[in-house]
């Protein structure tokens, strides 16, 4: 008897007793439609915000880039680096927001929802920098900033109609 890999499709499997023709057919055409039920796939406005994200990360991080590499610290500069900054953390925050709303939600949340929680990321690391610059940022103000912006999303999600739990 030969190994199944070495058979050849007319050696005698298209009328074999057990596996008649249309049965065969049938569990083919059953298989070629089933989806996982664990990989949905992504929906269009999650494809859109991972589109978003990218090209949010990679024009914010290659902007930083260029204007560190180019410019000297003058005001106009300075400016660009946190619009550059703001850029590149809220676009490199996205996907991984996104995969915390997924993973710890009991639905799915919208995509303006994961949007608006990489903005709150953006700005505190914005912020951040900026206090940096006069040397005024410390824990405690770092902290205080993070639970203002915490208890901001928290308030919107209860507008929204979410639950206090989730």
């Amino acid at each position: 008897m030969r190994p199944i890999w070495r058979t050849k499709v007319t050696d005698n499997l298209c009328t074999h007793p057990i596996w008649p023709m249309p049965a065969r057919a049938a569990i083919i055409v059953r298989m070629s439609d089933y989806r996982p039920p664990h990989s949905p796939g992504v929906a269009p406005d999650q494809a859109g915000l991972i589109v978003a994200a990218t090209v949010m990360a990679v024009t914010g991080w290659v902007g930083l880039w260029l204007l560190i590499t180019t410019t000297l610290p003058t005001a106009f500069p300075r400016w660009l680096f946190f619009v550059f900054l703001y850029l590149a953390v809220s676009g490199t925050v996205l996907p991984f927001v996104r995969y915390l709303n997924a993973r710890f939600t009991r639905s799915s949340p919208a995509s303006g929802v994961v949007l608006r929680q990489s903005i709150w990321v953006g700005l505190f690391v914005v912020a951040c920098a900026w206090l940096q610059i006069p040397r005024v940022l410390n824990p405690v103000i770092a902290l205080i900033l993070a639970l203002s912006l915490v208890v901001i999303e928290w308030f919107l999600h209860l507008r929204e109609g979410g639950s206090a739990e989730s």
